[in-house]
């Protein structure tokens, strides 16, 4: 299991607190991300949690998982596509 992060570069102060709390550079998109008016690369960090299963469990299909608040969630982002 591992948590990923994206940071949009240059960045220092982010990297190194990221760094600081274990995080390893894992790669960089060049040119992703567009912030403030200019486009920059995006550096991925990961942090491991612990050990990948070797068979991890099956996918659970949407239906399994469905609730009211997942339903509001889905109504409201096809809301902001119309």
């Amino acid at each position: 299991m591992r948590v990923c992060a994206g940071i949009a570069l240059p960045n220092p102060a982010s990297v190194a607190l990221h760094e600081a709390m274990g995080f390893e550079p894992v790669g960089i998109f060049p040119a992703i991300g567009y912030k403030l008016g200019h486009w920059h690369d995006v550096g991925w960090w990961q942090l491991m949690l612990g050990h990948a299963d070797s068979d991890p469990p099956s996918p659970v299909p949407v239906g399994e998982i469905a609730s009211p608040d997942l339903s509001a969630a889905i109504a409201a982002g096809e809301a902001l596509l119309q």
